[in-house]
């Protein structure tokens, strides 16, 4: 019998979404029963620091560490893969990736490889992110590795970005969805964007319409349908398609 593959999640950045992408992956794993789900370790590590002000404060190192502590961890329970529900924290994938042979997903790879399978070379893609993601230039980096022009908005609009994530969603958990959709369209029609990235979890906690999502990638269900496929089971969720 073959040993059944679990997934690591090191999550509480933050805890609502930790809480949407672990619903995720049960609503989007073809099962039948509970035995066809994943089996997962979640360690919701809510005190971590923030990571916009790590980045910007330039305090890497004691931010690893605690991360590292998290990977130690999940070593010993001796999980298949590791997701970490967070784009700014992936600003460390590489520095922590070097220091584990557990492969962690790279949720910012894997969307950037997703848009330009759909959108192709010379497409310009848009962006909704922390502060710290967009200074960190993982998404501009990946954008250039495939080709593609990385879309930040102004900064009054990226303050406003920065409010809905900081002000609303990890303050209120309950966000009207109108600014985020005026923000996406601005992009998408005044900015000539083919598509929008989610690129924070915590976007992933607001209901966008169907219209509206018709121009984004959320980078977070790009993780949800790579933590179920490398667990070995099935997604539901689709690539995305021309």
């Amino acid at each position: 019998m073959m040993k059944q593959k679990s997934l690591g999640v090191i999550g509480g950045m933050g805890p609502k979404a930790t809480s949407v992408f672990f619903e995720k992956i049960v609503d989007n794993t073809v099962a039948n029963n509970d035995q066809d789900h994943i089996d997962m370790i979640i360690l919701n590590h809510a005190s971590l620091p923030d990571r916009t002000n790590v980045i910007l404060e330039n305090q890497s190192t004691p931010f690893v560490e605690l991360l590292m502590k998290d990977i130690h961890l999940l070593e010993k329970a001796e999980v298949s893969h590791i997701a970490i529900p967070c784009n700014t924290a992936h600003y460390f994938i590489d520095e922590l990736q070097t220091k584990t042979t557990i492969p962690i997903i790279n949720m910012v790879d894997e969307t950037i490889q997703e848009i330009q399978r759909k959108y192709g070379k010379g497409s310009k893609v848009g962006i909704l992110a922390t502060n710290g993601t967009i200074r960190s230039g993982t998404y501009k980096k990946a954008c250039e590795k495939y080709g593609m022009e990385l879309v930040v908005p102004d900064e009054a609009m990226q303050d406003n970005v920065m409010s809905i994530i900081y002000t609303n969603v990890k303050s209120k958990l309950n966000v009207d969805s109108t600014e985020t959709e005026a923000i996406i369209h601005h992009l998408h029609q005044n900015e000539g964007c083919h598509c929008v990235i989610l690129a924070c979890t915590e976007f992933s906690c607001i209901e966008l319409s169907e219209e509206i999502m018709k121009d984004c990638v959320d980078a977070m269900d790009i993780l949800v349908d790579r933590s179920i496929r490398y667990s070995g089971k099935q997604s539901k969720i689709k690539p995305i398609s021309k």
